[in-house]
């Protein structure tokens, strides 16, 4: 297990331990959840963004109508 360490004022610090106390967690598991909800939020960010690019280049898309009519379900 790897340590990281991160320089915050003490109004942060203060912040950050409340905050835990509160939620009856220890900061570490604060910091590296909410350091890893933001990547994997980053990650699905793109990926959204890579896909409508995609569907924006070859769109097959068709209105719900159309559906409707295509699966004879009017």
């Amino acid at each position: 297990m790897s340590t990281i360490s991160v320089r915050l004022d003490d109004q942060d610090t203060r912040l950050i331990k409340e905050y835990a106390k509160a939620k009856n967690i220890t900061i570490s598991t604060l910091v590296r959840d909410a350091v890893l909800d933001r990547i994997e939020d980053e990650i699905d960010l793109q990926l959204y963004h890579d896909s409508m690019a995609a569907h924006r280049k070859k769109s097959e898309a068709i209105s719900f109508d159309d559906m409707m009519k295509k699966l004879d379900l009017e």
